[in-house]
């Protein structure tokens, strides 16, 4: 019986997810849909590839084989997909997504959307709001925004404008205090967590010796700026972001803060397909309108 590509697909999603149920949201597809094509796999090998175990799912000796023999035989298909589309796009209404954090899309590509269609832009856009690393591999999506360069010689990756980072209180916060007679480590800090990654700006907090004074940790920009706005501490923010709102005051910091140093991301394959060249330099133009 020949193999099925999807397949294949199926076995490596379940050796980089771990589990049935994430392998099946990997791949889009119902968790019976994945079982059945794994018992269809090893059933055409006559070999057992997964382990199923009461805590999840893992490969078996024979399943890793086939799955480091599957990987390049899935990028090609990948590859054949994505050279389909660039053939494709004398369409109109073919989208380009771009996946970025809420933080990129409200307030940095939302704002410049009318920018893109004076550029002549005559397709739909899709921005995606995700803080997790989408698969360009798999066509997650068509351009991706990272605070962090991704590795991988199939990525084609440009460095954006800096986003500047400040501290920021509220009037009735500060109570008429003067913001260069604050002393961080005793006031309520609002910062980042970790659910982007281990961002400079965490560092930096924990070298100044100012983890004690930290009273909330969120993902959400928007939460850190709620939080500010409200008087509930001092919040670190992107200074565009910040200054928009207009009510906050800067804080000055003991040292200078690291800035944000934002990646345009894109497979090499897909970066000279007209419309998706057209949306990178919008990209790099509204991020290089940033104050």
């Amino acid at each position: 019986m020949p193999l099925d590509p999807q397949d294949l697909e199926d076995l490596l999603a379940i050796r980089d997810t771990g589990t049935l149920s994430a392998a099946a949201k990997a791949r889009g597809v119902a968790i019976s849909t994945v079982s059945r094509r794994i018992e269809t796999l090893e059933a055409s090998l006559g070999l057992q590839l997964v382990d199923r175990r009461t805590d999840g799912v893992r490969l078996t000796g024979a399943g890793l084989a086939i799955a480091e023999a599957a990987s390049p035989i899935a990028e090609q298909m990948r590859r054949v997909e994505r050279v389909a589309e660039s053939l494709r796009q004398g369409s109109k209404t073919m989208p380009v997504r771009i996946s970025a954090t809420e933080f990129v899309i409200s307030d940095v590509l939302a704002p410049a959307l009318a920018q893109l269609w004076e550029m002549g832009a005559d397709f739909p856009l899709h921005l995606q709001s995700q803080a997790d690393v989408v698969s360009l591999a798999g066509r997650d999506a068509d351009l991706a925004i990272r605070m962090v360069r991704p590795e991988g010689a199939s990525l084609y990756a440009r460095r954006l404008a800096d986003i500047r980072l400040g501290l920021f209180a509220s009037a009735d916060y500060l109570a008429g205090r003067e913001p260069a007679a604050i002393d961080l480590r005793a006031e309520r800090l609002l910062i980042y967590d970790d659910s982007y990654g281990r961002l400079p700006e965490l560092d930096w907090v924990t070298r100044h010796g100012l983890s004690d004074a930290v009273a909330m940790r969120t993902g959400s920009t928007r939460g850190l700026l709620a939080a500010a706005l409200a008087g509930a501490g001092v919040a670190l923010l992107p200074v565009p972001f910040a200054v928009r709102a207009g009510t906050l005051t800067e804080i000055p910091p003991p040292s200078a803060l690291p800035s944000r140093q934002p990646w345009l991301i894109v497979h090499r394959d897909l970066r000279r397909i007209p419309a998706i060249r057209l949306a990178q330099r919008w990209v790099v133009k509204a991020f290089a309108g940033l104050p």
